[in-house]
C-alpha cells in the first residue's frame, strides 16, 4: 500500500500540484430540437472528436496545470464549436444537458461512421447499440482525467522505501483507484444536474412532455451507464487490476475493456489498452461520473473540476481499507444512490459500514477533508464550503436549481439557451 506523505512539510507544499485534461461530450441539434443528422464539421480538429454518434461532439482539452486553465481550454474550444455551428448553411446548436432533447427513434441517434483504418470504430459503435441501445448512448457527460504532478511524487518516493519508482507509482494509483471506488459517490452527488428528460425518452412518438424520474443524474443511476454486471478489480496492482478487466472480456461479458461502464478508469499514456497499462503503467486516472452543467458557459464549473483534485489527493493520503468483494458492491449502488433527486431520503453505506443518508455521508467526507486541510490556502476552505451547501441545503445543487427553471417546457427552454450560448459565444 502506498500513501502520500501529506505530514511532512515538502509534500504538504507540492500536494495541490498536478495535471488536468477534460473530455466533454455534447450533442449537436437542429432548429427544432432534433439531433443533427449532418457530417462531422469538425474532421481535421485533433481535440475535436466524435464519440457514440456522428452528432456527439466530444472535445479533449490539451494537458494543463490547474483546473482554471483546463476549463478556460474546454470554454476556448466551445467557442470554436458555436461559432461554426452559427455559421453552417444549416444553422445547428449545441445541447447543453446531458440528457437528451427530442428523440424520435433509435434511427434518430446515428452511429458516427469511420472508414479505412479506423473502420472498426464504428463496428464497436454498432456493437454497443445491439447491446444496450442508442437512447442510453444519447447520454453526454464530461470526464475529468487527473494526474499528480511528478516532483510530487518524485519527492514522496524518496521518502517511501521503495527501490522502484515505476512500481511505486504503479501501486500509488491503484491505492488511489479503489479508495476513489469507495468515495467517488461524492462527485456523483455534486455534480448532478440532470433531473428532467423529454417524454421521447421514455416512450416513443410522445414528445414535449416533461419527465421527471426520482434521478438528480439519469445517466449515472441504475438508469444510465452501467454493464449487466457488477465488476470486481483485483486492486493488488496495476497486473492484477488489468488482469480482473481482462478476466471479464475472457469469460465474454465485455467484448472490450473500453465496455466497461464504471466511474473510476486508470489509464495509460497514449493508446488506451491493458497491454499498455501493463507495461507501461498508469499515466492519470480517470473520473467519468460529471453531468453537463448547463448553469455556467463550457458545462462544468471550475471549483467542480478542484474539488476533484482536493478529493484524490486527500484519497491518495489515506490508508486504504480492505475493499471486500460485498464492499465492492455496495460501492458501485452507492454511486447510483448517489444520483438520486433528494439525497436526505436516500441511503449509502460509506465504508464505515453505517448505513446513512447520502447528504449526511457527504458532510462526513467534507469535514473529515475541511481537517485534512487545515492551514491550505483559503481558496481550499472555499471550495470545501462551497460543496457542503450543495448537502445542508438542496436547493443549492444544479438538479434542483435546474428543475425549477426548465421544468414546464424542459426542450423547448433549453433550445432558448443554447441560442443564448450561441449568440454569446459568436461576438
Amino acid at each position: 500500500m502506498i500513501v502520500l506523505h501529506a505530514d511532512h512539510p515538502k509534500i504538504r507544499e507540492l500536494l495541490l500540484k498536478g495535471n488536468f485534461g477534460l473530455e466533454r461530450e455534447s450533442l449537436r441539434i437542429d432548429e427544432d430540437g432534433f439531433l443533427a443528422h449532418t457530417p462531422d464539421p469538425f474532421p481535421n480538429e485533433k481535440h475535436i472528436v466524435r464519440d457514440f454518434c456522428e452528432d456527439q461532439v466530444e472535445i479533449n482539452t490539451p494537458v494543463t496545470k490547474s483546473a482554471a486553465e483546463a476549463v478556460q481550454a474546454l470554454a476556448e474550444y466551445d467557442r470554436m464549436i458555436q461559432k461554426k455551428l452559427k455559421h453552417l448553411p444549416e444553422r445547428e446548436y449545441l445541447w447543453l444537458f446531458s440528457n437528451p432533447p427530442y428523440i424520435r427513434n433509435e434511427a434518430d441517434i446515428p452511429v458516427a461512421r469511420f472508414v479505412g483504418e479506423q473502420a472498426s470504430k464504428t463496428e464497436y459503435r454498432e456493437y454497443l447499440s445491439d447491446r444496450y441501445g442508442r437512447y442510453k448512448m444519447a447520454f453526454s457527460g464530461i470526464h475529468v482525467n487527473f494526474s499528480f504532478d511528478d516532483t510530487l511524487l518524485q519527492e514522496d518516493f524518496s521518502l517511501s522505501g521503495e527501490t522502484d519508482f515505476n512500481e511505486y507509482k504503479n501501486q500509488l494509483y491503484v491505492d488511489l483507484a479503489q479508495r476513489t471506488a469507495a468515495y467517488g459517490w461524492i462527485l456523483v452527488a455534486a455534480t448532478a444536474a440532470s433531473p428532467l428528460l423529454d417524454s421521447s425518452f421514455v416512450e416513443k412518438g410522445k414528445f414535449d412532455i416533461d419527465t421527471f424520474n426520482g434521478m438528480a443524474s439519469t445517466r449515472c443511476s441504475e438508469l444510465g451507464y452501467w454493464n449487466y454486471f457488477t465488476p470486481i478489480f483485483d486492486y493488488t496492482d496495476i497486473r492484477a487490476y488489468a488482469d480482473s478487466i481482462q478476466q471479464y472480456v475472457d469469460d465474454g461479458l465485455l467484448r472490450f475493456p473500453t465496455e466497461l461502464y464504471y466511474p473510476v478508469r486508470l489509464k495509460p499514456r497514449g493508446v488506451n489498452k491493458l497491454s499498455t497499462l501493463r507495461e507501461q503503467g498508469v499515466d492519470h486516472i480517470e473520473l467519468r461520473m460529471f453531468d453537463l452543467n448547463p448553469l455556467v458557459p463550457g458545462g462544468v464549473e471550475e471549483r467542480d473540476v478542484s474539488f476533484a483534485q482536493l478529493l484524490l489527493a486527500w484519497l491518495a493520503s489515506t490508508p486504504r481499507r480492505e475493499f471486500t468483494v460485498k464492499a465492492q458492491v455496495q460501492a458501485a449502488q452507492n454511486f447510483k444512490n448517489a444520483a438520486h433527486y433528494d439525497l436526505k431520503t436516500v441511503k449509502i453505506v460509506p465504508p464505515n459500514g453505517e448505513v446513512c443518508s447520502v447528504a449526511h455521508a457527504a458532510l462526513i467526507v467534507l469535514d473529515h477533508m475541511e481537517e485534512f486541510y487545515r492551514g491550505f490556502p483559503e481558496w481550499v476552505q472555499e471550495i470545501l464550503a462551497f460543496q457542503r451547501a450543495k448537502f445542508i441545503d438542496a436547493d443549492n445543487r444544479y438538479a434542483w436549481k435546474i428543475r425549477r427553471e426548465f421544468d414546464g417546457g424542459f426542450v423547448k427552454k433549453g433550445m432558448e439557451l443554447a441560442r443564448q450560448r450561441q449568440e454569446e459565444a459568436d461576438v
